[in-house]
């Protein structure tokens, strides 16, 4: 399916899957509206996008942790667009280590902060671009660091804690928004392969069932939950951990 006629905001799109995100979307004609912690890693991916001749991208500054910096992400994307038809949460700091005491203090503030009220802020911002959509989607990837009992991850607590809020967000939000014809996809990954998409290993990365879930596949999920008819409300993409 082509994408020609969406308009897709992505958070944390300066690297990693976001920046995959960024790409594949771009490469299937959706017009893209990308933000990184700094203005200058989101340039860097949207020059990249450019490069192969998608013209339609535009890169913008998004501090998670900042709410004047997420209202000024909204309001900016408000200048180039009346309406987005699909905002992405890809954003929400890592915070690795298994032991509560290892983080200072800051570090957990700042990984609450990024993927909890992050995530709340820019969807309250950027609702009333949605709203002014045919086909308003909220996606976001939380982890299954967020499901009830996962164990399996070497995160922070205060990851654990962040993607628990992403999940009871979502949960509630899809409750509230279908009235108004708005869906709310949650994907709950475990840790997946992340090839460059722009790299060989992209098209030949082992995708079987022995083997670890694939950025590909999550990208496809995407696809596929965005591209059903209004009446179909997938909430939520839970996968088996190798």
């Amino acid at each position: 399916m082509r994408f020609d006629d969406h308009r897709v905001v992505i958070t944390a799109a300066g690297r990693d899957f976001g920046r995959t995100l960024a790409i594949r979307l771009a490469d299937l004609g959706a017009e893209v509206f990308l933000s990184a912690r700094t203005l200058a890693n989101a340039e860097r991916v949207r020059d990249e996008i450019r490069g192969r001749g998608h013209q339609q991208v535009h890169a913008f500054a998004c501090d998670l942790t900042d709410p004047a910096s997420i209202r000024d992400f909204a309001a900016d994307v408000t200048q180039h667009t009346d309406h987005i038809d699909v905002l992405i949460n890809n954003g929400s700091r890592y915070l690795e280590s298994p032991d509560l005491q290892s983080a200072s203090d800051t570090d957990v503030v700042d990984t609450i902060a990024s993927g909890a009220t992050g995530t709340v802020l820019t969807v309250k911002n950027f609702l009333p671009l949605l709203l002014n959509s045919d086909k308003p989607d909220v996606v976001t990837m939380v982890s299954a660091c967020g499901t009830a009992g996962h164990h399996r991850s070497d995160a922070h607590e205060a990851f654990y804690a962040a993607k628990s809020a992403q999940a009871g967000f979502a949960e509630i939000l899809s409750k509230r928004l279908r009235p108004q014809g708005v869906r709310v996809i949650s994907l709950y990954p475990p840790d997946f392969a992340n090839p460059d998409p722009l790299s060989e290993e992209w098209e030949t990365a082992p995708r079987k069932a022995k083997d670890a879930l694939t950025a590909q596949s999550l990208v496809e999920c995407i696809l596929f939950a965005v591209a059903q008819p209004r009446d179909c409300f997938i909430k939520a993409f839970h996968f088996e951990q190798v």
